[in-house]
């Protein structure tokens, strides 16, 4: 298992400081010298992003092993974190739908779950086209969709999408829409995500 000594140092050399050896990171602050060169501070901003996002992939790992390990203490072990409920439970989904060997490095966790619901060699060819030709995901969600619109008309049939509606209370939707946001989705892939991994669950325990 691999230990803290093993975390990524996104700059090449394994013994580097994370952020640099003139960076100072605090839990609330971080601390550069007045006299940084330009190169430097955008290398400090680089490798901010990627601890970012490899953060969302370690606690998407985490809570998977927590679901495995400890399903009978899971939610309390994830309430004594602080954490959003949802947000992780948006990580973990990723995170199951990826082993480690088919995520990109050069891609967020945003980009995964952008193509987390499809086939793996549908997600392996969108990550490609990502990563070819250097999509954000907004621009990643833009090619599906434009995909499916296209799949739709080429199919030539007169299936639509189906309207479903639910009566909610103002509350739940303010909600539902916050842990939306923070997991980079809009209301409807969130929801459409999470009705997805409730049906996967539901035909695994059948």
């Amino acid at each position: 298992m691999a230990g803290l000594t093993d975390l990524p140092s996104f700059g090449g050399d394994p013994d580097a400081p994370l952020l640099g050896e003139r960076a100072r990171a605090r839990r609330t602050r971080l601390s550069l010298p007045a006299d940084l060169p330009l190169e430097g501070w955008q290398r400090v901003g680089q490798e901010i992003v990627a601890i970012a996002d490899a953060s969302a992939w370690w606690l998407g790992d985490w809570l998977v092993y927590g679901q495995n390990r400890y399903p009978e203490r899971y939610r309390q072990a994830v309430a004594g974190t602080g954490l959003n409920y949802q947000t992780l439970r948006n990580y973990a989904w990723v995170a199951r739908k990826f082993d480690a060997s088919s995520r990109r490095p050069g891609l967020s966790i945003q980009h995964h779950a952008e193509v987390a619901g499809l086939s793996p060699g549908d997600r392996d060819v969108w990550l490609d086209r990502a990563e070819r030709f250097g999509w954000s995901r907004s621009r990643l969600r833009q090619h599906l969709r434009a995909s499916r619109r296209s799949a739709r008309r080429n199919d030539g049939d007169a299936a639509q999408e189906a309207l479903v509606r639910v009566t909610v209370d103002q509350d739940r939707v303010d909600r539902w829409r916050r842990a939306a946001a923070l997991s980079g989705r809009s209301l409807d892939d969130w929801a459409g995500g999470i009705l997805d991994e409730a049906a996967g669950e539901a035909e695994r325990s059948t």
